[in-house]
């Protein structure tokens, strides 16, 4: 809960929205601003924030923020 508590305020700060609320479910087509270059952002935030790296194969296979947080996991073990 504590990672999802982070990422959910990563994603407020980068889409610049304090209501923006985050579900495991919630993927790019869920919100508009949602490019290219603001999942770069996302990832670099991310593995600024908690001190991880991921590699190209890895962001190829997340389908949404469930599948990010599950793989924050395993990169903080």
């Amino acid at each position: 809960e504590e990672i999802y508590n982070i990422v959910q305020e990563i994603f407020r700060d980068i889409f610049d929205d304090d209501q923006l609320n985050i579900k495991e479910s919630t993927n790019s087509s869920n919100i508009d601003d949602w490019d290219s270059l603001n999942h770069i952002n996302l990832v670099v935030a991310i593995e600024s924030e908690l001190n991880i790296k991921f590699n190209l194969d890895e962001l190829s296979t997340l389908k949404d923020v469930g599948a990010m947080i599950d793989l924050i996991l395993i990169k903080m073990n």
